[in-house]
This record gives C-alpha cells, sequence and structure tokens, in this order.
C-alpha cells in the first residue's frame, strides 16, 4: 500500500490509529491539539499587546531576571 493510493480520509484515518497505538487516547488528543488553527490576526495582537523593545532591552531584561534568581 502506496500513500499515493489513498484518499485524504484514508491517510487521516490510518494517522489517527497509528497515533493511537503510539500514545494513547490522551496522547493522540493531545498531539492533535497542537494542530488546531487558531482564529483572530496574531500579528495585530502581538503588536498591541507586546511592548515595543529593542534587541538591547530585552537582553537587559533577561541578565537582570537570571541575576534576581541567583541570589
Amino acid at each position: 500500500m502506496t500513500t499515493e493510493s489513498l484518499t485524504l480520509y484514508q491517510i487521516r484515518v490510518i494517522g489517527f490509529e497509528v497515533l493511537l497505538r503510539e500514545l494513547g487516547p490522551a496522547g493522540a488528543i493531545r498531539f492533535i491539539q497542537q494542530y488546531e488553527t487558531g482564529h483572530g490576526d496574531y500579528t495585530r495582537d502581538r503588536k498591541k499587546h507586546l511592548p515595543r523593545q529593542s534587541v538591547r532591552e530585552i537582553g537587559e531584561r533577561i541578565r537582570k531576571e537570571s541575576q534576581a534568581k541567583e541570589k
């Protein structure tokens, strides 16, 4: 059996059967959830909610937080 001769539906069914067998029900669901499509405009929302920072500012913040954890 080659994948060229299978329909997309058949590939999905066989793929999910393999996921169930190898990962179990919970693992298969967790795997599928990684590929769930979201909604909205990620780029617009990211610009709206995240502060504008330079690479230098981000690096300084990382250093400060790292030093605080070492104390």
